[in-house]
């Protein structure tokens, strides 16, 4: 799969989430990717290319997190609030939330005469067709075998072609011929579950196989699936997170600062070095900035992750090269999530409530 389609895919599919009663995480449409976007800037912050991310990307972030608590309804108005401090100011921020109701993840409507929007019965099916995989650590094994997905669509179809192709990729799945797309077994009940609601199951069947022959697996693997690709995207969240957990490990706080102490965001101004946060409308206090960066943390380390379980679909460590990037990208990921996961939901807790 070239780097580009793979990157296309990713765009389209689900990003996610850990739910709010439990550790696993969650997935989202049209969340991921590192295309630009208007209205998201961070200056003066080292924890993530953030002005990179399409502000829905960090808007659904924060459904999956922390929707489903609230019956899977947000103010517009706590979108903005959570939102603006990281930089998408308020435009960006309807403007992207409009896109996510036309796409029919959110739906409009009123809870005690406030404006928001609540998730779709579509976009909480696929929050749930992605908590497993973003918070998923255990990788295939050569026992397992695998998912064969082999499809042909007519000509005077070939939308559905297309689209087929695209879930796919999104999915994780390698291609091994036009027709004949390849994933570990594990991906069976989510492949389905997505062909199934799609309208696609009609156009693939669904085989599950074992490498009995013949060439070297490990070579072969490497065609199937863009391994440097994925070397970079591992590379890139290492180099953008890494800093975050050191600071952490260093007992430093959870902060998203420059080593200024500042990260200045639009309209509002945070600075870590002497105890409060001025926000334009007031200090905080030193605890509430810990909350908040642990959120523009977490927020950022989720955002930038959760398109990569899509892209790497958990490839028996057999088949990796030595000393995979992506095992210490995981690594890298679960410690923040640990230290990150509950100051930053206390922190929405407390902005929502």
């Amino acid at each position: 799969m070239t780097s580009a389609r793979a990157a296309a895919a990713a765009e389209e599919g689900p990003g996610a989430q850990a739910p709010v009663t439990a550790r696993a995480g969650a997935g989202a449409s049209g969340v991921t990717g590192a295309s630009g976007a208007s209205g998201a800037k961070a200056s003066g912050t080292e924890a993530s290319g953030l002005a990179a991310v399409p502000p829905r990307s960090l808007i659904v972030t924060v459904y999956g997190l922390y929707s489903r608590s609230h019956g899977g309804w947000l103010s517009v108005a706590s979108l903005i609030a959570l939102l603006t401090p990281l930089g998408v100011d308020e435009q960006a921020v309807r403007s992207a939330i409009h896109r996510l109701k036309r796409r029919g993840v959110l739906e409009a409507s009123k809870q005690d005469g406030a404006a928001g929007y609540a998730l779709s019965a579509a976009g909480r099916a696929i929050l749930r067709e992605g908590d497993a995989r973003i918070f998923r650590r255990e990788r295939a094994t050569l026992a397992d075998g695998w998912l064969l997905a082999v499809f042909s669509v007519p000509e005077s179809e070939r939308n559905k072609r297309h689209q087929l192709r695209s879930q796919l990729t999104r999915l994780g799945f390698g291609t091994m011929t036009a027709g004949v797309w390849i994933a570990p077994a594990h991906l069976y009940e989510p492949t389905a579950a997505v062909l199934r609601r799609l309208g696609l199951s009609a156009y693939a069947d669904l085989l599950r196989a074992d490498h009995l022959a013949f060439g070297d697996l490990t070579e072969k693997v490497r065609t199937w699936w863009d391994f440097g690709q994925l070397d970079a995207l591992y590379g890139q969240f290492l180099d953008t997170h890494g800093p975050v957990r050191e600071r952490l490990r260093r007992g430093e706080g959870r902060g998203t600062g420059s080593g200024r102490g500042e990260v200045s965001a639009g309209r509002g101004e945070i600075s870590t070095g002497g105890g409060g946060v001025s926000a334009g409308r007031g200090e905080v206090s030193a605890e509430g900035a810990d909350g908040f960066r642990a959120f523009a943390d977490y927020v950022r380390a989720l955002t930038d992750w959760r398109r990569l379980p899509y892209l790497d679909p958990g490839l028996p460590a057999e088949l990796l090269p030595a000393d995979w990037v992506g095992l210490r990208a995981a690594d890298l990921f679960f410690a923040l999530h640990t230290d990150l996961e509950e100051p930053a939901r206390a922190h929405v807790t407390a902005m929502l409530d």
